[in-house]
C-alpha cells in the first residue's frame, strides 16, 4: 500500500476526489502527477502563448484570411516541408507562382495585396490548394488543415474534395437571432444525423432538419440534440467518424450559414446543441485529409505504429506536440465561436486513453488498469486541458466522454485532479439489451444481472443512459424494435391488423426497456433518432455493397404520422415519459434504490426522488396484490403506465386508484403497499401529497 501523501496546496481539491472513492488513495501519486502535468501545460501556454485565451484561437492565425482592405493572408504549420505554395483559380493553377515565406518553428506565411481596383484577389467560392514541396523535391497537392469549406468534386474529376474559399458578402452571412438556452437541469439527449433525417432517397439538409425535424424532437420532450457527422468527412458511410477537414462543416448537408440557421433554430426551441467531435483519430486521406500534410508521416500525428489505429485504419494524433494541441483546442473553440454549439460529445475516448487503443480489452475494473503503463497519459492530459479551458471559457458548457473502460476521475472536475468531463456514456447498457434480445428469451432473463448493469456506475460521475444508439442500428445489427418484432413489423403494425402476440410483446417490452433505462440507468438519457417510435430495419449508408442505395439511410417519419399504424403508440409513450421526468425530476438526483429484483416473478421495484417504479417482465404472470416496499409513507397514485391505451396497451391500470402504504417493513424499506402489476407492464407511482 502506498503511503498517504499530505494535502498538496497546489491540488487542494484532491481530498474531495479521494473521499468519494477511497480506493483511489492507492494511486494518489499518479493522480497528482497527471494533474501537475496538466498544470504545467497551462503554465507553458501562459508564458509562451499569451494564455489559453490566445492559444485556443489558432483559427484566427492559421488558414486563409481576407482583411478589411481585401488583402489575403495565409499561414500554415508544415515543419517537414521544403517549401509551400498557394495555387488556385486566382493564379490560373500555377503551382509554384505564389510561394509562402518560411517562419521559425515550422510556420509558413503568405501575403497577397488587394487588386489595383481594391478588390480581393481570391474570390468567395473560388478553389484553392496548398502545394507542398517535400524534402526530396517532389510536389504534392494538399488542402489546408484549417479549411472552412470543402466540397465534393464533379464526378468527372474523381473523388478528392475541393477547398473553396468561404467569404460571403455581409448580406449573405447568417446572423444569430436567439440566445443560447440555459444548461438543462437534466439532459434528455436526441442523438441525430442530418443526412438521414429525411424521407427522401438522398441526403438531408441543415434547412430540412431545422424546419421539419427539430419541432418533432421538441414535441417528444428532448431538451438536447447531439448532432453527428458535422465535421467534414469524405466518406459518407463512415458515419462522420473518418474526419478529413476538422474545421469544415459538412457541405453535403448545406452551407456554413445554413448550419448556423439550424443551430439557431434549436436555440429558439430552447434546446441545447452538442457536437459529436472526433479528436481520437483522423482519416488516412492525404489529398483531402490531414494525413502527411507536410509530406512526412508525422506532422500532426505520431510516426510509426503509434500513429496508426490498426482497427480503424486511421491516424492517431501526437498530443505532446504544441501545434497539434493548438489545432485541436482551437477546433473545439471554433465550433463554439463560429456556429454556437453548446457542448461536445467526445468520440473514441477509450481509444485515446490506452496505448492498446482498448482493442481486445475487457476492463475488469482493476484500478491498476487505469493507472498503469498502458495508459496514454499524453492523450489523457489533452482531454484534461480541453475540459479545463472549455469550462473556463463557458461554465454552461457540457462535455461527454464515450468511454467504455470506466476510467476513474474522468468525470470529476480538474480542480479535484479529475479529467473534467461532465458525463460519460453508459455503454454497457445497450450492449446488455442486445445481448438479452439476441440470445435469451425474456422468460430466462437474469433480473439481478440486468439491474446490476443498469446501476453499476461510478458514484458522483454522471452517466448518460441509453437503450440503443446509432451503433445498435447499423447494418449487421438490428434496432431493439427489429430484434423484438422483426418481419412481423411489415404485416401487423396496422391498428386494423389481426391481433399478433409478437407485436404485442414487442410493443410492451420496447416501452419497458426504455422506461427502466431512463429511470435506473443514469443521470441523463439518450435516444437515437427514430428509436423513439421503433424505427424498423437497420441503418446502412449508400456504398458499393448496396449499389449506393439510400433506402436504409433515411428516417420514415410517415410511420408515426399515420394514425392507423402502431408506431405512434411508441412515439407517444416516449413523449409522455420525457414529460413525466420533466415534471418529477428523477434524473438529476441520487441513483435509484432498488428494493426488489425477484428472479422467479421477473419483477423489479425501485425508488428515485420519491417516485416508485415497478416493472413486471414476466411473460404471462400478472399480480393482483403485489407487495412492494417503499420508504416514504402516504398515498400514491400511478402517474405513468406502459399499459395505457394511448401507448398501444390494454388499459388494465386504473390511475384513479389511491395506493395506501402500511407501516410494515418490506424488502429493507420501512413501509409497504400492494399494487396490481400485469405481465409485461411497468408503472410509476408518485405521492399524492
Amino acid at each position: 500500500m502506498s503511503q498517504q501523501l499530505p494535502v498538496d496546496p497546489a491540488n487542494p481539491g484532491i481530498e474531495k476526489l479521494l473521499d468519494l472513492d477511497g480506493y483511489l488513495r492507492l494511486h494518489e501519486t499518479e493522480i497528482r502527477r497527471r494533474n501537475n502535468e496538466l498544470k504545467n501545460w497551462i503554465a507553458r501556454f501562459e508564458q509562451m502563448e499569451g494564455g489559453l485565451e490566445e492559444f485556443t484561437q489558432g483559427y484566427k492565425y492559421y488558414g486563409l484570411h481576407i482583411g478589411a482592405d481585401n488583402s489575403v493572408t495565409a499561414r500554415e504549420w508544415a515543419p517537414g516541408a521544403k517549401q509551400l505554395y498557394l495555387t488556385g483559380d486566382f493564379n490560373n493553377w500555377q503551382w509554384e507562382a505564389t510561394p509562402y515565406k518560411q517562419l521559425p518553428y515550422g510556420k509558413w506565411e503568405l501575403k497577397i495585396p488587394p487588386n489595383q481596383d481594391g478588390s480581393c484577389p481570391i474570390k468567395h467560392l473560388s478553389e484553392i490548394k496548398v502545394i507542398v514541396r517535400k524534402q526530396d523535391g517532389q510536389l504534392v497537392d494538399r488542402l489546408s488543415p484549417w479549411a472552412k469549406y470543402v466540397v465534393p468534386p464533379p464526378k468527372s474529376l474523381g473523388v478528392n474534395y475541393q477547398q473553396r474559399v468561404w467569404h460571403p458578402p455581409a448580406h449573405e452571412k447568417y446572423m444569430f437571432r436567439h440566445r443560447k438556452p440555459a444548461r438543462p437541469r437534466a439532459m434528455r439527449i436526441y442523438e441525430c444525423h442530418v443526412g438521414i433525417a429525411t424521407e427522401e432517397l438522398g441526403v438531408g439538409t441543415y434547412k430540412n432538419f431545422a424546419d421539419n425535424v427539430l419541432p418533432r424532437i421538441k414535441h417528444v420532450g428532448y431538451n438536447t440534440i447531439q448532432v453527428m457527422a458535422i465535421m467534414e468527412h469524405a466518406y459518407y458511410a463512415s458515419f462522420g467518424y473518418q474526419i478529413t477537414s476538422f474545421y469544415a462543416a459538412s457541405s453535403r448537408f448545406g452551407t456554413p450559414e445554413e448550419l448556423k440557421y439550424m443551430v439557431d433554430k434549436a436555440h429558439e426551441l430552447g434546446m441545447f446543441v452538442l457536437l459529436d467531435v472526433v479528436h481520437s483519430h483522423a482519416s488516412k486521406n492525404t489529398q483531402d485529409g490531414l494525413n502527411q500534410f507536410d509530406g512526412t508521416n508525422a506532422c500532426y500525428f505520431h510516426d510509426g505504429s503509434r500513429g496508426e489505429h490498426s482497427l480503424w485504419d486511421s491516424r492517431l494524433f501526437n498530443y505532446s506536440e504544441f501545434e497539434v494541441l493548438r489545432f485541436l483546442l482551437s477546433n473545439l473553440r471554433w465550433w463554439r465561436d463560429e456556429y454556437g454549439f453548446d457542448g461536445y460529445r467526445f468520440d473514441g475516448v477509450t481509444s485515446m486513453l490506452y496505448h492498446s487503443r482498448g482493442i481486445g480489452e475487457g476492463f475488469s475494473g482493476d484500478y491498476n488498469e487505469y493507472f498503469g503503463l498502458n495508459v496514454d497519459t499524453e492523450a489523457l492530459i489533452y482531454l484534461g486541458i480541453a475540459n479545463f479551458f472549455l469550462h473556463k471559457l463557458d461554465p454552461n458548457v457540457v462535455t461527454i466522454a464515450e468511454d467504455v473502460s470506466g476510467m476513474p476521475t474522468l468525470c470529476r472536475p480538474t480542480a479535484e485532479c479529475g479529467i473534467g468531463f461532465d458525463a460519460r456514456l453508459g455503454m454497457a447498457i445497450p450492449d446488455k439489451w442486445i445481448e438479452l434480445l439476441k440470445g435469451t428469451s425474456d422468460e430466462a432473463w437474469n433480473i439481478g444481472n440486468l439491474v446490476h448493469t443498469l446501476t453499476n456506475r461510478r458514484y458522483k460521475e454522471t452517466t448518460v443512459a441509453y437503450a440503443e444508439s446509432h451503433d445498435q442500428a447499423l447494418v449487421g445489427d438490428k434496432t431493439i424494435a427489429f430484434w423484438l418484432m422483426d418481419k412481423e413489423m411489415y404485416t401487423h403494425m396496422s391498428i386494423m391488423s389481426d391481433a399478433n402476440l409478437i407485436i404485442d410483446r414487442g410493443l410492451s417490452l420496447h416501452k419497458m426497456i426504455r422506461l427502466i433505462t431512463h429511470s435506473l440507468g443514469g443521470e441523463a438519457y439518450l435516444n437515437f433518432m427514430g428509436n423513439e417510435f421503433g424505427h424498423p430495419e437497420w441503418l446502412d449508408f449508400p456504398r458499393i455493397g448496396n449499389n449506393e442505395s439510400f433506402h436504409y439511410a433515411r428516417r420514415q417519419w410517415h410511420l408515426i404520422d399515420d394514425q392507423n399504424l402502431k408506431y405512434r403508440f411508441l412515439n407517444e409513450f416516449d413523449r409522455v415519459m420525457n414529460m413525466t421526468e420533466e415534471q418529477h425530476h428523477w434524473l438529476n438526483c441520487n441513483p435509484a434504490y432498488v428494493s426488489c429484483k425477484h428472479e422467479d416473478d421477473k419483477t423489479i421495484a425501485a425508488e428515485r426522488n420519491n417516485l416508485l417504479f415497478v416493472f413486471n417482465f414476466h411473460c404471462n404472470k400478472s399480480f393482483t396484490d403485489y407487495r412492494i416496499g417503499v420508504e416514504r409513507p402516504g398515498k400514491y397514485k400511478v402517474i405513468l403506465s406502459t399499459d395505457d391505451k394511448e401507448f398501444g396497451g390494454f388499459d388494465r391500470i386504473d390511475k384513479n386508484v389511491e395506493h395506501l402504504t402500511f407501516p410494515e417493513g418490506w424488502n429493507g424499506r420501512r413501509n409497504s403497499m400492494h399494487v396490481y402489476i400485469p405481465s409485461r407492464v411497468a408503472i410509476v407511482l408518485a405521492p399524492v401529497d
